[in-house]
């Protein structure tokens, strides 16, 4: 993210199929025994289909500028308008999820999704789900960009860090590691200066 700038990304779905309504089975047979198969039910298709135009069409109105990348993590706060009183919001995600997904134009998997429920309505006129995509703040496990530059402005005077050091990658990738207390790397080596 560039300096304090936060894209925000605003959309609004009608509700997708349920988790449960997501895929449907149906048994084959392979080598004379019975198997079943999972595939996406025609609903399914549909709803991603026109929720990926519309997720398209957004993010250029909407000049959306981040590029996809499998580190960046995204919040997804959502506000559910339901027609009853008795849907749950825990599945109505995987659909819209992967949906979003399938533009490969926010992130490039939905792992990097923290889902956050705003709010749960019930509106029979107009049931909906609104959504606002940003991205997080943190970087692997790092609090933010600010505590990751002074972590790696101390690993360029080691001598691991000119052979891609996997303890620096594996930090911008989330991983937990006990090489690095207080955010500092017990493997510092610093690098000879030959005289």
């Amino acid at each position: 993210m560039d300096g304090d700038f936060i894209n925000k990304l605003y959309l609004v779905s009608e509700i997708p199929p349920s988790v449960n309504h997501y895929l449907a089975y149906r048994a084959i047979m392979k080598n004379g025994k019975p198997v079943a198969i999972s595939y996406k039910t025609a609903e399914a298709n549909k709803y991603q289909k026109n929720f990926i135009k519309y997720v398209k069409q957004e993010i250029k109105k909407q000049e959306w500028s981040l590029i996809p990348n499998s580190v960046q993590h995204f919040y997804v706060d959502a506000i559910f308008y339901f027609p009853r009183t008795d849907m749950d919001a825990n599945n109505y995600w995987k659909v819209l999820l992967d949906a979003i997904t399938d533009t490969k134009s926010i992130w490039l998997d939905d792992n990097v999704t923290c889902e956050r429920v705003q709010g749960i309505y019930y509106d029979l006129d107009n049931p909906r789900i609104e959504l606002v995509i940003s991205p997080v703040e943190y970087i692997g496990i790092f609090e933010n960009k600010s505590q990751l530059e002074n972590f790696k402005s101390n690993c360029i005077g080691c001598n691991r860090y000119k052979r891609n050091c996997s303890i620096l990658r594996n930090a911008i990738n989330g991983k937990i590691q006990s090489e690095i207390n207080n955010y500092n790397c017990k493997k510092f080596k610093a690098i000879k200066i030959k005289e």
